[in-house]
């Protein structure tokens, strides 16, 4: 069945584009984002606090864990994995993870411009869309045999050269 056919034989439409969302959607959607990814690292903490009585212990749990909000989500947001040691610090943590949470509610749409290494893959948006940006998804890696070695156009087993 082709990909681009219905379940039951019929041409599908063609998929719409992506529109941009409104401020009030954006931000309910990034609100969402945030708490779920900050409430369980306060709660967590606040139970650490309770169990040891170390208030210590509840900003170190705390932290770690927007560390790890902001290692999962920096990618998304255009910042690096290795972002997420900024995120253990206090306050700042959940400032990234503010940003990103911003950012993501977007998605697949960006009003940001991308990084330099991304620039490969972005694309500047015109007509009703300017001002934003889009960004394709990665390629999936090439398959390769197990144990095959990379081989140049040199290798005795290349093609015959073409005029």
């Amino acid at each position: 069945m082709d990909r681009r056919s219905a379940p039951d034989g019929s041409a599908a439409a063609p998929r719409a584009a992506a529109r941009p969302r409104g401020p009030v959607s954006r931000s309910l959607i990034a609100a969402g984002i945030f708490a779920a990814a900050v409430l369980p690292a306060w709660m967590l903490g606040d139970a650490a606090e309770n169990w040891t009585g170390l208030s210590l212990l509840d900003w170190i749990v705390t932290c770690v864990l927007s560390g790890a909000a902001v290692y999962v989500l920096a990618p998304h947001g255009s910042y690096r994995r290795r972002d997420a040691v900024l995120g253990v610090v206090p306050f700042y943590g959940w400032y990234l993870i503010s940003v990103l949470s911003w950012r993501i509610a977007l998605l697949p749409l960006r009003d940001w411009e991308p990084r330099q290494d991304e620039l490969w893959r972005a694309r500047w948006l015109t007509g009703d869309l300017i001002g934003y940006w889009r960004t394709d998804p990665l390629p999936p890696p090439s398959p390769r045999r197990a144990g095959a070695a990379v081989r140049s156009g040199s290798a005795p087993r290349a093609g015959r050269p073409t005029r």
